[in-house]
């Protein structure tokens, strides 16, 4: 066989991998698509949904809920927004699907019992951060941010000097809407903290003690993203570095069952002797040569 011949074999399974990216590529994208002209056509009831926490919020208050548009195109923009966070979550479990056909072929069966349960946990993970941004933290934003309008208790104008001053909230729809998904998004990214932990731990590149010792680290890299993700209010920065430090004390917890579940599976196959300590080969070194002293 010549060079050419060997570069040649060499280089087909290269394009069969590449090759089957493509395909589910193609496929995950057409979901989406799909996806998210199906959540086009119903985009007015999806918003009406989003907008229940400051529906709720200006109803407690007794005011209408009324948004606005302020550009003659921003409907569309808005029906569009809709349509695509409606589309990539209604198309998800398809493409998780899709990557997962593409990986599992290349892994070994424990490996795919390991990697499975990640890629359930994750979709319900989001869910449920998603669900806490929307139905607990909106709604105590809102009422913080709409707590600095000026109107009196029977609606009228509050008189401040000689000229009658009122400051009513009259919001953009399509700010409203960057607002509320970026509340969604940000957490339920952050509630994938003890996923990305735990299967980190699974691969033994993060350990439960290396986790403890960077903890002080931690605090301060929490308390950044929820400066940097979340709008300039207190309330809301306070509840996110809440919830994610103790997702982080939780995966803490997760990463130390993991690993009493590898030393048990280790010690069970006969890789740990109970008498001896073989963790720390200086300390099984320091133990032969006492033993040689004693002699």
């Amino acid at each position: 066989m010549s060079p050419t011949d060997e570069i040649e074999d060499s280089s087909a399974p290269l394009i069969e991998h590449l090759a089957e990216l493509r395909t589910r590529l193609i496929h995950s994208v057409v979901a989406f698509i799909v996806g998210m002209v199906i959540c086009f056509t119903v985009a007015t009831p999806i918003f009406n949904f989003l907008t229940n926490p400051l529906c709720q919020v200006l109803s407690e208050r007794g005011q209408d809920c009324d948004l606005i548009f302020i550009s003659p195109q921003e409907g569309f923009f808005v029906a569009i927004k809709v349509s695509l966070l409606g589309g990539l979550m209604l198309a998800f479990p398809y493409i998780a699907l899709q990557m997962w056909r593409f990986v599992a072929p290349g892994l070994y069966k424990s490996e795919k019992g390991a990697f499975l349960p990640f890629m359930l946990a994750s979709p319900f993970m989001f869910l449920l951060g998603a669900s806490f941004a929307f139905y607990v933290v909106t709604p105590l934003a809102y009422d913080f941010f709409l707590g600095f309008q000026q109107f009196g208790s029977e609606g009228e104008a509050v008189a401040d000097g000689a000229a009658p001053l009122s400051v009513v909230f009259q919001g953009s729809a399509q700010e409203y809407l960057n607002l509320t998904i970026k509340f969604i998004v940000a957490f339920g990214l952050c509630f994938q903290l003890p996923v990305l932990l735990t299967l980190m731990g699974k691969a033994g590149l993060v350990s439960a003690e290396g986790l403890g010792s960077v903890r002080k680290y931690a605090v301060v890299a929490i308390l950044l993203l929820a400066a940097l993700v979340t709008p300039p209010d207190v309330i809301t920065q306070v509840i996110l570095f809440v919830v994610v430090y103790g997702l982080y004390e939780i995966s803490i917890l997760l990463v130390a069952r993991v690993e009493r579940k590898r030393e048990a599976k280790l010690r069970a196959e006969g890789y740990y002797d109970d008498e001896e300590d073989f963790d720390d080969p200086l300390m099984a070194e320091l133990d032969l040569d006492e033993e040689k002293d004693g002699k």
